[in-house]
């Protein structure tokens, strides 16, 4: 029961630190049956996903890239209790989200309409696990708010850079010559195509931002 109040706590943003410094095997057990069940959600329906989408591994693989990521990333700040395991733990229970994904619109919506509704279950799901992203380094790092926006938007750019690897290099020359056959992932891809784009951009100003972030991250630890 405490698990679940947990995870409640953490989706609606209001979980503390001295929470997150509890997360356990508990928790870490049930964020990845979360993920697993949610990644064979996710791809339930799409024809051309790969064997290891549609059994859910393909998801629980990338949380622990993700969350090597996001660990590593933040090394070199020197944050206290910084650990691999309580951000693996946090990056899991944030898949919860992703249901939104396995619910079958093109089931009872034309293809056009469901085209709309899955464009808009890719933002409200990014946008609410990204939010998390920036809640839990916000409120666990203590940095400032120039060095969280940095280290929130870096491991985005990697999901954006991952998924359109596993998704839109199917469709891609659909796209660009015309939708013959249109699905109604079409959409969401176009949407990725956009945000890969941005990525590309950000990316550099980025690892300036994270790179001066560090240096003077250093000079602070070295007057103490």
């Amino acid at each position: 029961m405490n698990i679940i109040q947990t995870i409640i706590r953490l989706l609606t943003f209001k979980i503390t630190r001295a929470e997150m410094l509890q997360f356990n095997k508990g928790h870490f057990l049930i964020g990845l049956i979360g993920t697993w069940v949610v990644g064979m959600g996710r791809y339930w329906d799409d024809k051309g996903a790969s064997l290891l989408q549609h059994l859910g591994i393909g998801s629980v693989i990338y949380i622990f890239i993700l969350a090597g990521f996001v660990w590593l990333i933040l090394k070199p700040f020197f944050i206290d209790n910084w650990n691999y395991f309580t951000v693996l733990t946090f990056i899991s229970l944030t898949s919860f989200p992703a249901i939104f994904y396995a619910i079958p619109v093109e089931s009872f919506f034309t293809v056009y309409t469901a085209n709309t509704m899955n464009v808009w279950f890719l933002v409200i799901v990014a946008s609410w696990r990204l939010g998390l992203l920036y809640y839990f380094l916000r409120h666990f790092t203590r940095l400032g708010s120039g060095d969280i926006l940095t280290v929130t938007l870096m491991p985005i750019c990697l999901i954006i850079t991952v998924l359109t690897i596993l998704n839109l290099h199917r469709v891609v020359f659909n796209i660009m010559s015309g939708i013959r056959d249109p699905s109604p992932h079409d959409s969401s891809y176009l949407m990725l195509m956009f945000l890969t784009g941005v990525s590309v951009i950000l990316t550099p100003i980025l690892l300036i931002a994270y790179g001066v972030g560090i240096y003077e991250r250093y000079k602070i630890r070295k007057k103490h």
